[in-house]
């Protein structure tokens, strides 16, 4: 079972007998390193589920500096929704750090996926609150926590990331420099190894 069924199984309970019937809404398709899925100034078509890799979502301000939005692992969702729902062009880029296999999910497969299944409308709701709040409580992090913190939360929102991703893009991320995060990776060494003593 792929990784896609996987998830509509579990976090929308799809029937597993019936997962394969979403598979008409979607297109499988290898994405080459560094390539780009989507542009700023185009209106997003799709939502990216990724199979296998990684991708990332960002910004460019007008001094040219990149504001890294989000990263998107193996079993993780992106688009820019603004664009995908609004049909509004789009203020961001969505690109492969890694080779990847992604699945451009169609504009209305959520729709038509809680058409199909009904029971499903509870879990979509929890889905989208879970969004709202993280979309708010990283605002807030950004806001007000320090650099520490925030590269705390990181590391718990994607473990996996640390050896996979350059330093200056988590800084993006993080909203700091490259040699703050230095910094605080350093300060935290010694911690641990005070601790581990």
């Amino acid at each position: 079972m792929s990784n896609i069924n996987n998830y509509l199984a579990k976090v929308f309970e799809v029937p597993a007998e019936k997962v394969n019937l979403c598979s008409i809404q979607y297109e499988l398709k290898k994405v080459s390193k560094h390539e780009m899925l989507l542009q700023e100034g185009e209106v997003c078509r799709n939502t990216f589920f990724v199979e296998k890799g990684l991708l990332r979502m960002y910004s460019i301000d007008k001094n040219g500096k990149e504001h890294v939005i989000q990263f998107a692992p193996e079993n993780w969702l992106i688009g820019d929704r603004s664009s995908l729902y609004f049909n509004e062009k789009s203020r961001y880029y969505i690109e492969a750090v890694e080779d990847s296999e992604v699945l451009f999910l169609q504009p209305d497969f959520f729709s038509k996926l809680l058409e199909e299944f009904p029971n499903s409308i509870e879990k979509n709701d929890l889905i989208i609150q879970k969004h709202v709040k993280s979309l708010q409580d990283r605002i807030n992090s950004l806001l007000g926590e320090t650099a520490e913190e925030r590269y705390l939360k990181f590391i718990k929102m994607y473990p996996d990331l640390l050896l996979r991703v350059p330093q200056w893009m988590i800084a993006s991320y993080l909203g700091i420099t490259p040699e703050s995060l230095s910094r605080v990776r350093k300060e935290l060494a010694k911690k641990n190894f005070v601790t581990d003593k």
